[in-house]
């Protein structure tokens, strides 16, 4: 089985890196809370916060993706490409 990778442009790592540190960091604070016996209500909200960020990191990398690898890949002439996003998509929208 072939291991496929993408190079990422130093900004667009970063980008990446700089949105999972802060939802590691908000996931750190909802432990925080639980431990300290914060209100249920609080806890919730800081999830569903998280869950915000991890969306918001999916749809970056995900346009990132089709813009670069599945273009990249279609001008090669790999209709693979599509198979693949069509793949991944559907695996999101469950």
């Amino acid at each position: 089985m072939m291991v496929r990778k993408t190079i990422r442009e130093d900004e667009a790592l970063r980008s990446l890196e700089n949105r999972l540190s802060r939802i590691e960091g908000q996931v750190r604070g909802v432990k925080k809370m639980l431990q300290e016996d914060a209100y249920c209500t609080d806890i919730l909200t800081q999830v569903a916060a998280i869950q915000a960020a991890l969306t918001s990191f999916e749809k970056e990398l995900l346009a990132r993706h089709i813009k670069g690898c599945v273009v990249t890949d279609i001008k090669s002439g790999s209709d693979e490409a599509v198979d693949d996003l069509i793949a991944t998509l559907q695996k999101l929208l469950i």
